[in-house]
């Protein structure tokens, strides 16, 4: 496969129309720190975007960042540690999960998957804050969509559509986001030796609560023992946390109160900024807390209700590891390859509540042979195919990266 790093927006523009002239398809990758994620490409062409990086445009006081797509989230978020701002869907940081190094992961990265962290539920996905991008089409032209303003809606939101497209509709070369400022005071209320029900119901109480919960996730024993957090680790019994966030005398009090509202629930503790940041920065980026190298992971989208008896299930059939986040809605597992990676078991355990099971990690010949992406239904499949024709109609952008099938 052919190499090219391209430095501007032209010359990987200059990289497209040659493949398309050749017949080429295009392996699009910014760092490569997720590339084992998605079902292996098979293209002539590598096109890498690190080095296409740099913060274009920062502007603190309308909150509102623009960076090549290559730029790394390292850079990203420490310019917006320097003025007290962060991105509020959380990006995590997947480089350990397959292998590599931590802050690894280029901003082009985290939209091209839509990845976002513990506050989803209540911040949004990744898309749901990018304002603007510039990319490149599948016929080698340079196109622009959105714009540098948070208020902007004009016609087809395409930003939303080229986040989570991993690199199969075009090359993204500029990206902007929105920032917000960075909370005061960071707490998080933990209650100890709940069962996955029990973590279910305590998660939905503090979520239906006033206290404004940015993050409620449940922990196996085992998963709270690989903490480095205190209190955590050394509990010895399964973890519930959930997270308040906020100015200082208002994230005491909703602290407070959450802790008198989960009483019923047992025991709670209280972790403050450093140890609660540690803990949610570990959810996030799930390795530390499934750490076995040679295991499957996959990530299960359910409704919060069934969160719990999905994870019981699975673990009853498979003796997997296993966390959830989102209030129960997100389901990390963590289980021996198999013959297929668990598909078989996994996907029959979410058919009846519905929702998503992606293999996030598996050998290349698994990931081949088993569909990564939870297959759609005709009409879903059939709305992809038409996008796909619009923006890439040679069909030389990440070829076979979102299969639903071998």
């Amino acid at each position: 496969m052919q190499g090219f790093h391209p430095e501007t927006e032209s010359q990987a523009a200059d990289v497209v129309r040659a493949a398309l002239s050749e017949n080429q398809a295009i392996q699009v990758t910014g760092n490569g720190s997720k590339q084992g994620w998605g079902a292996p490409v098979a293209a002539e062409v590598a096109l890498g975007l690190s080095a296409l990086s740099g913060i274009e445009c920062y502007e603190p006081e309308e909150l509102v960042l623009t960076a090549k797509a290559g730029t790394a989230m390292a850079e990203i978020e420490q310019a917006l540690t320097e003025k007290d701002q962060t991105l509020a869907f959380e990006p995590p940081d997947l480089g350990p999960l397959y292998g590599g190094g931590a802050d690894s992961g280029t901003l082009g990265g985290i939209i091209a998957c839509n990845l976002s962290g513990p506050a989803r539920i209540r911040s949004g996905a990744a898309r749901d804050h990018v304002l603007g991008l510039d990319a490149i089409g599948g016929r080698g032209e340079i196109f622009h969509c959105g714009g540098r303003v948070v208020k902007n809606v004009t016609g087809f939101d395409l930003p939303k559509v080229m986040a989570g497209s991993f690199g199969t509709l075009g090359v993204m070369t500029s990206i902007t986001v929105r920032a917000l400022p960075r909370a005061e005071k960071l707490r998080t209320v933990l209650i100890f030796g709940l069962d996955w029900e029990r973590a279910g119901e305590a998660m939905g109480a503090a979520l239906r609560s006033p206290h404004d919960i940015n993050g409620a996730a449940h922990l196996s024993a085992g998963a709270a023992a690989l903490s480095q957090a205190s209190y955590v680790s050394g509990a010895g019994q399964p973890v519930t946390a959930l997270r308040i966030e906020g100015p200082g005398p208002s994230a005491a009090a909703r602290c407070a109160a959450l802790r008198a509202l989960l009483a019923p629930f047992g025991e709670t503790e209280e972790l403050h900024g450093h140890n609660s940041g540690l803990l949610w920065r570990e959810v996030r980026d799930v390795a530390a807390l499934l750490p076995a190298a040679g295991n499957c992971i996959w990530r299960l989208s359910v409704p919060p209700a069934s969160g719990a008896v999905v994870t019981e299930t699975l673990i009853a059939a498979t003796g997997a590891e296993a966390f959830m986040d989102w209030g129960g809605g997100l389901i990390w597992l963590s289980l021996a390859p198999g013959l297929d990676a668990g598909a078989g078991v996994v996907r029959a355990a979410i058919a009846e509540c519905g929702g998503h099971a992606t293999l996030m990690r598996a050998p290349e010949a698994l990931r081949a042979a088993v569909p990564v992406f939870q297959p759609g239904d005709a009409i879903t499949e059939q709305l992809a195919a038409r996008l796909k024709g619009v923006f890439d109609p040679a069909g030389i952008f990440n070829p076979g990266r979102m299969n639903k099938a071998a």
